[in-house]
């Protein structure tokens, strides 16, 4: 019996010595099947099919494979969350300025002596903390309300309009503002629109251009009154509780574009962006709030009517005292971020396919061609600018003696506060609840986020 239970376990020691040899090797091979393989989780979905298009081309170049993957409208948080606890986490991912910086400083490498970092025109553009770099932006943006400038000519010389304005460029507040729309909705039967503004889209994860980009316009000028020394960003950033003090000129734009939209009010739950560019795009309606990345799906859409030579931008008036010097909204929350839990190879890896894309010529042209990019780094020259339209009118509103609306929503307490102010505004829109709610709502989740 001693012999036999001594041959078993001799036998069974062996199957496992073999067992470990075969892991070994398994994942030795895995290892060096990914050795030149970098990951990068995109934050973008309009640009995904370029970011595919410059991976192979940098394959081919270099060897190194880059994996693009891109999360959904509004799920970069959530994937991102899901992607980095996998074994082949990304080793390329963006964070949404300070605030994003708090959830995944653990995952970013400090970046102060990259070449990328010496690229940017404006060091304090990017995310520090301490002596370290640890979020690099590469694209700078804007957006406001974009309008087709063949239908507001054609209602400017309307022979019965009721206002005395003839051209966008007397439209510089809330009020001269709303007497237009309002009167083109009077008259959209003869401009040939459903709607004044394409709809509001309150869809699942689709709020984000009222929760976000709208309402960093009242709370600009809040945490500017606050404290006028340092950015707003900075300023809301610290804030514990909020005011929203301007409350009042948030809901004027807001009811504005409700009420003067293509879709009824009882529609827009289930309204997407999709659906409101593409209602722009068909000419359906003659005015959209959004950004310059949104010309790249207008000129895809079948039908496109809007001309590329005849579109532009108004600031987001609100009726706030001194907004005729208002320019549009200009900043970014697309931060660059390195995994510093990747292998040291491929965070070299991975800072290197950066570098080449905003310095080498094969990457620029990419950039300014394809991706569309206004970008903040000196690598590239006066001529390298993209040929998109709306980002056209992005650099000439920044050259204009205005005052430039930074993207105080950067700095907002979390998802969750964003959240809870598009249920709020969807809850007032829909009528079942009144906008003293919707104040409430936003100064106590504010207050309870921070906390």
């Amino acid at each position: 019996m001693k012999r036999i239970i001594a041959v078993m376990l001799c036998a069974v020691m062996m199957l496992l010595f073999a067992s470990c040899g075969s892991n070994s090797n398994s994942q030795t091979n895995d290892t060096n099947k990914n050795a030149n393989e970098i990951y990068f989780l995109n934050f973008k979905p309009e640009v995904s099919e370029v970011y595919n298009e410059i991976a192979s081309v940098y394959e081919k170049e270099t060897g190194v494979k880059v994996k693009v993957v891109t999360a959904a409208s509004d799920t970069y948080e959530t994937t991102l969350k899901s992607e980095i606890a996998k074994s082949e986490a990304p080793t390329i991912f963006q964070i949404n300025g300070p605030v994003g910086y708090q959830g995944w400083k653990n995952y970013c490498l400090d970046l102060k002596d990259t070449k990328l970092y010496s690229y940017l025109i404006d060091k304090d553009l990017a995310v520090t903390d301490g002596d370290g770099v640890f979020g690099i932006p590469y694209v700078i943006e804007g957006y406001g309300i974009i309008y087709n400038g063949n239908i507001m000519d054609k209602y400017f010389n309307l022979p019965e309009k009721a206002t005395d304005v003839s051209s966008v460029e007397e439209i510089n507040n809330f009020e001269k503002l709303k007497a237009v729309v309002e009167d083109m909705t009077k008259n959209k039967s003869k401009l040939g629109i459903d709607g004044v503004f394409a709809s509001t889209s309150m869809s699942g994860g689709e709020s984000w251009r009222w929760d976000s980009h709208l309402a960093s316009v009242p709370f600009y000028y809040e945490m500017k009154e606050k404290n006028s020394e340092v950015s707003t960003n900075s300023t809301a950033y610290n804030a514990k509780e909020t005011e929203f003090k301007y409350h009042s000129n948030y809901k004027n734009l807001l009811d504005l574009y409700v009420n003067n939209s293509v879709s009824e009010k009882g529609l827009l739950s289930g309204k997407s962006v999709n659906d409101s560019m593409s209602e722009f795009a068909l000419g359906k309606a003659a005015m959209v709030q959004n950004g310059n990345w949104a010309w790249a799906e207008i000129s895809k859409v079948g039908g496109n009517k809007v001309d590329a030579d005849n579109i532009g931008y108004l600031p987001l008036y609100m009726d706030i005292e001194g907004e005729e010097n208002q320019g549009i909204c200009i900043g970014t929350e697309n931060y660059l971020a390195i995994n510093s839990k990747a292998s040291k190879e491929k965070q070299q890896a991975s800072i290197d396919f950066l570098e080449w894309l905003f310095s080498s010529e094969t990457g620029k042209k990419y950039v300014t061609e394809k991706l569309e990019f206004i970008t903040p780094f000196n690598t590239f020259d006066d001529d390298e600018t993209p040929e998109d339209p709306l980002a056209r009118e992005v650099l000439d509103w920044m050259g204009r003696d205005v005052e430039t609306i930074e993207w105080t929503f950067n700095s907002f307490p979390s998802q969750e506060f964003k959240n809870s102010f598009s249920d709020a505004i969807l809850e007032y829109i829909q009528g079942t609840k009144n906008w003293d709610y919707v104040r409430e709502a936003v100064v106590n989740s504010w207050k309870k986020e921070r906390a």
